[in-house]
Order: structure tokens, then sequence, then C-alpha cells
């Protein structure tokens, strides 16, 4: 799908060339900076109430009379605001899902200057709606959206939105890239995939790559990712991706993702319901190697690194035990209460690995808790961040994307659930306050730089009818990582 800026006024829309034009009206009654026929058949629909100015609402016109473009769409939007125009331009893309159109023209609602972040909701809505999952679903129809879509404004807005859209079809791009690859089945997306996707992406944009294996993995002390992988025919891979647009003088930014490409809980074994989604449970990575391809196109001047500890949670014979104690890279031994709260583990020693990076920042990234999703739902990410500087950038980054997160308390009082008589600390506290304290059990590994969480298992993905993985924080962490840039 290519994206482009053009110069129209709202006037003189009735005289545009395209397949399809979409008009973004607001809840103001007038006539919307319209002019001619299109202003008539808004007047005309208004009045019959076959159309009405409140947020969501659409209308189709074929052919209507007066107007180049044989098929028109209104939506009505909440405001001129890059959210409302996003959710309008969603509900426009459904009602042509299926028209064949192939060149769609834009015209967001009269009244407010086009600015990066309109441009970049335009890309992010219609690339969203005409994704189609079919790797392993041939009888699935193909991408449904237009060859070319045309953004509408005035001339002194078009250097800011031409930025909007090359970083939206950069971010676009990366999101289909998370979904694609958390989409697949578990015997497909396996740890190898991964590490596949990984040299792929490092070959196509000149990244640098490395992969672990076991007996790396071995040499390097990783007790706790080595018991979460051992009940599992497939070999672990341990990812680290590297981005250098910046003198290595600088420190980067580190990005690391929860990789259990399937968690059946081990021996702490899941309910059968809904087990099919524990495929989502390596969002994590997958947001990080998203993040790697948006951020390889835009080519900031930052260094970023990226690590994605892969494996799968599973429970034959040689799998851990509830009541183990293994020992962490960084020493730390840890008491598996509960062989499914495996995350943290493999986590911990990603964590403790990135500190030879001597980093500006480290993110992690992980589906981690069930907890979260009742705390939050799925709208919001979770962040857990002790440094209000860091904290605040994830959440402004989250704002400027419409990839929201909320931030959730760190106090030390919660330490204390994770206490062991065996262990220097449990793999999990009480029910109460789960998402929290499994954010303060990876806290125990992040002494030595700055540190943020992202729990995921609310955002990552969608169940019900609309299963299917979303991309998502891959939004957030492309505006953060271009947000760090010097």
């Amino acid at each position: 799908m290519d994206f482009k800026f053009a110069p129209a006024s709202r006037a003189a829309l009735a005289e545009l060339s395209c397949d399809a034009l979409i008009v973004i009206v607001t809840g103001d009654a007038s006539s919307q900076g319209l002019d001619g026929a299109l202003a008539q058949q808004l007047k005309d629909a208004l009045a019959q109430k076959d159309f009405q100015l409140k947020a969501g609402r659409t209308l189709y016109l074929h052919r209507p009379q007066g107007v180049k473009a044989p098929r028109v769409v209104l939506a009505a939007a909440a405001d001129a605001g890059p959210k409302a125009l996003r959710a309008a331009l969603g509900n426009a893309a459904g009602v042509l899902k299926n028209s064949g159109a192939k060149h769609v023209a834009v015209a967001p609602a009269a009244g407010a200057a086009l600015t990066a972040e309109h441009a970049e909701a335009v890309v992010a809505a219609l690339a969203d709606a005409s994704y189609v999952y079919r790797h392993t679903k041939p009888s699935a129809p193909p991408a449904a959206g237009p060859a070319r879509v045309s953004l509408l404004g005035e001339k002194a807005d078009a250097k800011a939105v031409q930025q909007g859209l090359a970083r939206g079809q950069a971010i676009a791009a990366g999101v289909t890239l998370a979904r694609e690859c958390a989409n697949r089945p578990g015997n497909h997306c396996t740890p190898s995939f991964l590490a596949e996707q990984a040299r792929s992406l490092a070959k196509e944009h000149g990244l640098k790559v490395e992969v672990l294996d076991r007996k790396a993995v071995e040499k390097l002390g990783m007790g706790a990712f080595l018991a979460v992988s051992q009940g599992s025919e497939e070999p672990l891979r341990f990812i680290v991706l590297r981005y250098d647009g910046a003198p290595r003088t600088q420190a980067p930014v580190v990005l690391v993702g929860k990789g259990i490409t399937f968690d059946t809980g081990g021996i702490s074994i899941k309910p059968a319901a809904e087990m099919d989604e524990m495929k989502f449970d390596m969002g994590g990575a997958a947001s990080v190697l998203g993040t790697f391809r948006a951020v390889a196109e835009l080519k900031p001047r930052i260094n970023l690194v990226g690590v994605i500890p892969a494996c799968e949670n599973m429970p034959d014979g040689r799998a851990v035990k509830p009541g183990d104690v293994v020992t962490s890279m960084s020493g730390q031994t840890i008491e598996i209460l509960n062989t499914d709260a495996e995350g943290r583990l493999i986590l911990c020693d990603a964590l403790t690995y990135v500190e030879r990076f001597k980093p500006a920042a480290v993110v992690d990234i992980a589906t981690l808790t069930g907890a979260c999703v009742v705390a939050l739902g799925n709208l919001r990410t979770g962040l857990f961040c002790a440094d209000d500087e860091l904290a605040e950038a994830l959440l402004d980054s989250g704002r400027q994307a419409q990839d929201l997160a909320w931030r959730m308390p760190l106090d030390e009082e919660y330490e204390e659930a994770l206490k062991s008589n065996f262990a220097d600390m449990g793999n999990v506290g009480g029910r109460a306050g789960g998402a929290i304290t499994a954010a303060m059990f990876l806290r125990k590994f992040t002494s030595k730089y700055r540190w943020a969480h992202l729990d995921i298992a609310g955002t990552a993905w969608k169940g019900g009818g609309a299963k299917g993985a979303t991309g998502r924080p891959v939004p957030l962490l492309t505006h953060f990582v271009l947000g760090q840039a010097r």
C-alpha cells in the first residue's frame, strides 16, 4: 500500500479522480467545508436521516450525481483529532473492504491543520483494516486494501504530513511483521523460526545478529532460562539483534522480548480452554522484531540492541518441577513455585546478559501475567518503572502512537511476597497484585541500569471472533526509540 500526500481543497473534492473518496465529517451540521454536489449529498442524507453526524456512523454512496469518484464514503468522527480520524477511517475501510477500489483518497475533517500524527493515524487505520493472515489458511481472501492512498490537505501541511506518512508506513510494516510471527501456530513459529526471522531482518536491513544455542547459554550460566526450556524437544535460541545508527561511544537502548513460542504452563499445566492462544506468548519477541523492522527503515541516530530468549514451556519427564531451585545468570537462586510463571525466568537471565552493553535504558516486553489483564483489560499495556523520566517517555510515546500504556506501582513492600525459605526468592507471590509481584521479580535483576517493564498480556492479541495478534506495542516502542535518538 503506497501512501502519498496530495494538495486538495475540500470545496473541490467532487472533481477529484480516484476509485473511492472517504470524506471525514464531524459533529458540526454545517456544510463541513464541502461545496457543490458533495455538500448537497451530505445535506440530503442528513435530512432523510440516512446519516447522522455521530462518531461511528458511515454512509456509502455509489456513483453519486455530480461527483467524479464512483464510490464515496461519508464517515463521522468524534472530532478533528488523530485518534478520531483513525477510528472513523477504520469504519470507512470496512465499508470499502470488498469494493475493489485500488486508489482511495482520504479527506480529513475540516477546520484543523493536518499534522504528522494525523498522517500516521491514516496509515495505521488502513494498514490494520487490510491485514489478512494467510500463511496456514490458503482459503483466506487476499489482502483487501487499496494499492494507493492519497491523503488530501493544504500545501502548508505537506512537510509534516509526509514525515508522518513515512513514519506510519515504517511502523505499519513492523506491526505486520509482529502480527505475522505471533499469528503462526506453535508448530510453525518455533524458537528456530524466530531466529530465522531475525537473520532475515538483519540481512535485508544491514543489521547485526547473533544466535546462541543451548551450549552457549549453558556456558553463560543461564540456569533460569535453561530450566524453562528443558522440557521441550524444540531447541532454545537466544537471539541478539543490533542496529548501529550512532557512534560506538553512545550507549544503546536495549529491548528485551519474551519469546515463549508455546506455553502449556509446564507441570503447573494450564486449563485446556483457550490454551491455543498461548502461541501468542511470544508477543514480546514479535514486538522487538517489529520495532527493529520499523527502526531499520527510519534510520534514526541511535544504537539499539534487541534480545530475545526463545523456547517452549512443555511438561515432559525432564521438565522443571514446582519446588525446584535453579541458579540464574546473576548468581541469585530461584525457587520455582509455579512452572507457569516461566516468562520471568527466561527474562531474568536476559536482563542480566544485557549488562554487558552498558545500556542507556532497558525495556522488557512480555505477555507476562493474566493479572495485568484483570487490572487493565485489553486497552492499555501495563508499565512498571521506578524511573520517572523513563516512565514518562514511554507513556508519552504511547500517547503519540495511539498505543496506550498505564503506569503501575512498584512499592518495595510488594517484594515481601517473593520470599522463599529455600532460595533467594520464589518466582511467584500470592494471587493479589500478581502483575506487580512479577515486575518486582524482574526488578531484582536490573540494578545496574535504567529499566522499564511492559506487560502486554492484555494488548498483544485479541480473543473470540476477532482472534489474532495486534502487533502492539510496536508503535509505542518505535516512538520511544525515535524519541531517544540524538
